[in-house]
């Protein structure tokens, strides 16, 4: 049974949970110019050290650029991408994760918007950075992830 091309009816939904539990694993394509598609990879790089690759490649399908607001599309399981959201890889890794929450909270038919689903994709973010900065052997890497990890604490209830 293949992956369903939208993820938007129930019947797709359950169709989707059902290989998903499986153990389907996306090979997750990236769309746009050659600069984001490097900058993703990195992003990429930065997910697998976190040990969160499968994670991430359960749920989301493709990464595309785009010109304008970068968003999760779950109908598709992709995440649309402006060149400004992979500017930086680690806070790019950890959008991505957050995303890939967001998305299997779709999946499993939980509410996946909202205040409370907010929260919750956001300390999924928070947890990602956290276990980067431990399992990192790059310092600049580690630096960034607390860098982000205070601009959390400074500007949000999450933390």
């Amino acid at each position: 049974m293949a992956f369903p091309e939208r993820i938007y009816t129930e019947d797709e939904v359950n169709k989707a949970r059902e290989i998903i539990a499986q153990g389907h694993k996306h090979n997750v394509d990236i769309k746009g110019k050659s600069g984001f598609k490097c900058k993703t990879q990195q992003a990429f790089e930065l997910i697998k050290i976190a040990g969160c690759y499968n994670f991430f490649r359960t749920y989301i399908r493709s990464i595309i650029e785009i010109d304008g607001l970068t968003q999760l599309r779950e109908a598709d399981a992709a995440i649309w991408a402006t060149r400004y959201t992979v500017e930086n890889p680690v806070d790019a890794a950890s959008f991505f994760v957050q995303k890939a929450s967001v998305m299997k909270e779709y999946i499993e038919g939980k509410l996946h918007y909202g205040g409370t689903a907010e929260k919750r994709s956001a300390e999924k973010r928070i947890e990602f950075l956290k276990t980067l900065k431990d399992k990192t052997d790059k310092k600049e890497v580690a630096t960034e992830c607390e860098r982000l990890l205070d601009l959390w604490r400074e500007s949000s209830l999450v933390y």
